[in-house]
C-alpha cells in the first residue's frame, strides 16, 4: 500500500518523537532548516500537498541512525503513541537579529538558518514565530528576557500590538493607532518614547502580537 501525504509526515513527527525531539529539533540536528518541517510548510497557500524530499530524509535518517524500514515502519504511529502529544512550538529569534536580515521570506515568514525554537501554551498560527525582548524600552508592557509571538497572516486591526520591519532594518514593537495607505502611525508600549509615523512604502513586514510570555 503506497505511504499517503499524512502518513510520511506523521513518519517524521514520529522519528522525531522517538529521539525526544520537535520537528523543527529534527531538523536542525540534520542540518536542515529549522523550519522545514513545520505543519506551514506541508501545505501550499493553495492548498497542494508538499512533500519532504528524499535528501531531507536521507539526512535525518543518518542523523539519528535510524534505518529507512524503521521510518517506514513510523508512518502513522505518531498519532497512535500512547506518549503525550509535544507541545506545539515555533521559530525563535532575538529582537536584536531580526533586522539584520536573512531571517524572513518576502512573505514576512521566517527563513534561513539561525532560528532557535520555543514551545508555547497553545497552538500559534501558520507562519508564527517567536522574538525574545532586550533591553527595558518596552516596559511596562514587556521586560527583558519576555518572549512575544507574531503572526504574519493576522490582519492587525487598531489598538493591536504589532512587529513592525523595516527596509531600513528597525524592528519596533509598537501599538498600531492608525494605518492609511502611505503611513502607518505606531504608538509606543513605553509612555516614554513619542509615536512615531512609518511610511508604508518603507516597511518590510508587519505582524500581530498573538501572545506573551509575561
Amino acid at each position: 500500500m503506497p505511504l499517503s501525504h499524512s502518513a510520511i509526515w506523521d513518519a517524521i513527527d514520529a522519528l522525531a518523537a522517538r529521539h525526544g525531539f520537535t520537528a523543527s529539533g529534527l531538523a536542525r540536528i540534520a542540518g536542515l532548516d529549522a523550519t522545514a518541517f513545520n505543519r506551514s510548510k506541508r501545505v501550499s497557500k493553495d492548498g497542494r500537498a508538499r512533500w519532504p524530499s528524499t535528501e531531507s530524509i536521507a539526512k535525518i535518517l543518518e542523523a539519528t541512525g535510524e534505518s529507512i524500514d524503521q521510518f517506514l515502519a513510523g508512518a502513522g504511529a505518531f498519532v497512535q503513541a500512547a506518549t503525550p502529544m509535544l507541545r506545539p512550538s515555533v521559530p525563535l529569534l532575538g529582537l536584536a537579529q531580526a533586522g539584520s536580515g536573512g531571517f524572513f521570506d518576502s512573505a514576512g515568514y521566517p527563513a534561513g538558518q539561525g532560528w532557535d525554537e520555543v514551545a508555547l501554551p497553545a497552538a500559534g498560527q501558520d507562519g508564527s514565530y517567536a522574538l525574545e525582548v532586550t533591553g527595558d524600552s518596552m516596559l511596562p508592557l514587556y521586560r527583558d528576557g519576555d518572549i512575544i509571538v507574531v503572526s504574519p497572516t493576522a490582519q492587525p486591526r487598531r489598538g493591536d500590538r504589532v512587529v513592525v520591519r523595516t527596509r531600513d532594518g528597525e524592528v519596533l514593537v509598537k501599538i498600531l493607532y492608525r494605518q492609511t495607505a502611505r503611513t502607518l502611525e505606531l504608538h509606543s508600549l513605553n509612555p516614554a518614547h513619542p509615536p512615531r509615523l512609518v511610511d508604508v512604502k518603507d516597511v518590510e513586514g508587519m505582524g500581530r502580537i498573538i501572545w506573551a510570555s509575561q
